[in-house]
């Protein structure tokens, strides 16, 4: 019957199945017409005539109440998450195989649950047991965290409401299945149905929900991408298997900064919170060395000081090797091809290696210059003063560029123990007591100040 429902009233809304003079609802005349359709289309196929309710707006000055957040206690985990847990939120959290994303869940878990919240962890690829055995090894079996193993959607989303948890932990989404969709668990339909449930579950119920998420071989969440698009939050657990650092990425969140960092490092008793990175990175640094040079970086609103070494070495082979450990091997290439065309530094028959120490991986421009030095550091067999620290931004044609926080990442500097940085010419002149500033205009003069190499 509401499909013929087409004609309303101007002044209250109500609907009629025919036109008439007065409306019945409000007793106004002559205010009913016949309604416009909300979308053309086939029958069946579009929205039709068929109207909904109209939808409250505000203006932009309206003053929204922040979301209430609840700490974990972790300032690293905190930190990503913009300041704590917000309710009626969901995110993503994904990272290789092993990697530790479900001793950090079950520790953040822990941690929340003695926070006052109620917890639920729901595992979909372990037993009870075994969670209940990473938890006595961890220390954390007196946590009021409750357990669950499950796969079937409907039985879980029926246990959280009439649990009615503050934080529900899902590990992981590619192990649900929802019975109305016929195909089977780890399928792109059954992924994103999943998600979507969880989502507007967790959100019509003021609960948190937190889903963890398999990558592929290239490193991105597995999936759809529109999982990435449903949630609030995204979280990247990186690191390397023969580093004992992990890093928990923020790639997306609505509730704080994005590409913020977390740095845990890997112990018996589980992940522990690193709370000064760039001296971790640093500790293992040896002696001045060719193609060792120490970068200023910024990970998020935190600068973060780390070793780039490089490796320049005549090939055996017609076709030189270039390997690139935690950096971008398209920017090594026109690196090299800058020192070459500009500089007159050739890497023609040799093999080139960089890594970034510490399993650390680097995406911002601003590590060009630190690059370009442990490039000729190695070629020259010259190293650079222990206590000096290099970063800038190189354009192609070979001119330096500034680039954002320059003085966060000297004062970091500085107070590990630094003397001297190394950085482009910029208009405001950053000034730290106690470290020296030598200023390059292009990396030309650069190369011919520094190693002498033109």
């Amino acid at each position: 019957m509401a499909k013929d429902l087409n004609f309303s009233c101007s002044e209250c809304g109500a609907a009629f199945r025919k036109w008439s003079g007065q409306c019945d609802a409000c007793q106004s005349w002559n205010t009913i017409s016949e309604s416009k359709a909300l979308s053309s289309g086939p029958k069946g196929k579009s929205l039709g005539a068929i109207r909904g309710n109209a939808i409250p707006l505000t203006d932009l000055d309206t003053q929204e109440q922040e979301p209430p957040r609840t700490e974990a206690g972790v300032g690293e985990l905190d930190r990503v998450l913009g300041g704590g847990l917000v309710k009626a939120s969901a995110l993503l959290v994904g990272g290789d195989p092993g990697i530790g994303k479900s001793t950090l869940l079950l520790q953040a878990a822990a941690r929340f649950a003695r926070n006052g919240l109620k917890v639920i962890y729901i595992s979909g690829e372990e037993s009870n047991a075994q969670v209940q055995m990473r938890a006595r090894r961890l220390g954390l079996e007196k946590s009021p965290v409750m357990l669950a193993s499950e796969t079937n959607l409907r039985d879980i989303l029926t246990t959280l409401e009439e649990e009615k948890p503050d934080l529900a932990i899902i590990d992981s989404i590619q192990t649900m299945w929802a019975d109305n969709v016929d195909s089977a668990p780890g399928s792109v339909s059954q992924v994103r149905s999943s998600a979507h449930e969880l989502t507007t579950f967790a959100k019509r119920n003021g609960m948190a929900v937190i889903m963890v998420g398999h990558v592929t071989k290239e490193g991105a969440i597995a999936g759809p991408r529109v999982v990435e698009h449903m949630v609030d939050t995204v979280l990247y657990f990186e690191g390397e298997r023969g580093h004992q650092f992990r890093i928990l990425r923020s790639v997306k969140n609505r509730f704080g900064p994005a590409d913020e960092i977390g740095v845990f490092e890997m112990t018996g008793k589980g992940l522990a919170e690193v709370k000064n990175p760039s001296a971790l990175f640093l500790s293992e640094r040896g002696p001045p060395a060719p193609g060792s040079v120490v970068f200023a970086g910024i990970e998020g609103s935190r600068p973060m000081l780390c070793e780039i070494q490089a490796l320049v070495a005549p090939s055996p082979h017609s076709q030189p090797r270039r390997s690139v450990v935690g950096w971008d091997g398209g920017r090594l290439a026109m690196i090299m091809a800058v020192l070459e065309s500009r500089c007159g530094v050739p890497f023609t028959g040799l093999d080139v290696y960089l890594n970034v120490a510490g399993g650390l991986r680097i995406s911002e421009p601003g590590a060009d210059l630190a690059v370009a030095a442990a490039l000729v550091s190695a070629r020259e067999d010259a190293a650079l003063p222990a206590e000096a620290v290099v970063f800038g931004e190189i354009s192609l044609s070979g001119a330096l560029r500034p680039v954002v926080q320059s003085e966060n990442r000297l004062k970091e500097a500085q107070k590990l123990g630094f003397t001297t940085a190394i950085l482009p010419q910029q208009a405001k002149q950053p000034s730290v007591e106690g470290l020296g500033l030598r200023h390059a205009t292009d990396l030309a003069g650069f190369v011919e100040e520094v190693f002498g190499a033109r």
